[in-house]
Parts: C-alpha cells; sequence; structure tokens
C-alpha cells in the first residue's frame, strides 16, 4: 500500500500550513498567513472535484495524527497545440513542501512520483514547475531539465 493518497477537503488547512512551509523557506517571502482563511474555501473546493484539473496528492505525518508530511500540488492547463503537444494538455507542480521534521524520507519524491502518474492519465505532454536549487535534485532525478524561461508577470 502507498504512503501517498489523494487530498480530500478535510486536509485543506494542513495544504494551507504545508502550503506556508514552502513559502517561509524561499529567501524574501511575506510569512503573513492572513491569507488562509479567504484561501480556505477555495481550496476545500477544488479538493472536493476529483474530476477538476487540481490535485493534491499527500502524505499523512507517521508521529502525528490529522496533520500531513507530505504535500505535491499540481494543476492541468490547456493551451493551443504544437509539435510535441498537439492535444495542449499541460501540467503545472507547485507547493511541494515537506514538514521539516519529517525531511529526507522519500515523501516529496513519492508524492511527485504520483503526481507525474495522475498527468499521464490526462494525457499531459509537458510539465513545468519553478525549482529552487535546494530542490533541483530530486526533479532532474525524475527527468525535469531547467530551461531558459522568458516569462514575465503582471499582478492584477
Amino acid at each position: 500500500m502507498s504512503l501517498v493518497r489523494r487530498a480530500v477537503p478535510e486536509d485543506a488547512e494542513e495544504l494551507l500550513r504545508l502550503r506556508q512551509v514552502m513559502i517561509d523557506s524561499m529567501a524574501g517571502s511575506d510569512s503573513s498567513t492572513q491569507w488562509h482563511a479567504e484561501s480556505l474555501p477555495t481550496v476545500r473546493g477544488r479538493l472536493a472535484d476529483p474530476h477538476g484539473g487540481f490535485a493534491a496528492f499527500v502524505v499523512d505525518h507517521p508521529e502525528r495524527p490529522g496533520v500531513l508530511a507530505a504535500l505535491v500540488v499540481g494543476t492541468l492547463e490547456y493551451r493551443i497545440g504544437r509539435a510535441g503537444n498537439p492535444h495542449g494538455r499541460v501540467g503545472y507542480v507547485f507547493s511541494v513542501a515537506t514538514d521539516p521534521d519529517v525531511r529526507r524520507r522519500g515523501y516529496a519524491r513519492a508524492c511527485m512520483e504520483v503526481l507525474l502518474d495522475w498527468f499521464r492519465e490526462k494525457g499531459v505532454a509537458q510539465v513545468d514547475l519553478n525549482a529552487s536549487s535546494e530542490a533541483e535534485p530530486l526533479y532532474a532525478s525524475l527527468g525535469f531539465v531547467r530551461k531558459p524561461d522568458p516569462s514575465m508577470r503582471l499582478r492584477l
């Protein structure tokens, strides 16, 4: 039996806690948790839709019931097709986080492998993510490669 399971709406608060763990690990990030309450209903709703384009896979904490040890979240996106991806299905990975007290046990890898299988089942031809230098070896071992990124962002 796998340690990894698909997250359910009751996991939403823990998903936000682990997302904050990830955010807090990034230099220059805002460690405020005030956004959690506003985000919670949306996360619960997304987790309640098993057929939507949002999936979270988790590992339960081995010593603390009701607490998550690791989290990986992915979304499905559609872009007009092109060579190598004629159907335009793209996966995006974000919020990869492991509780600090249970790191180096393979939980993030196990969650990533299940998420990648989910993407394959959905017919995804490419998967994108942003990697910290600390996490890059994990992603590289799963086959991810760095690419030149010409992306830009506008905050509305």
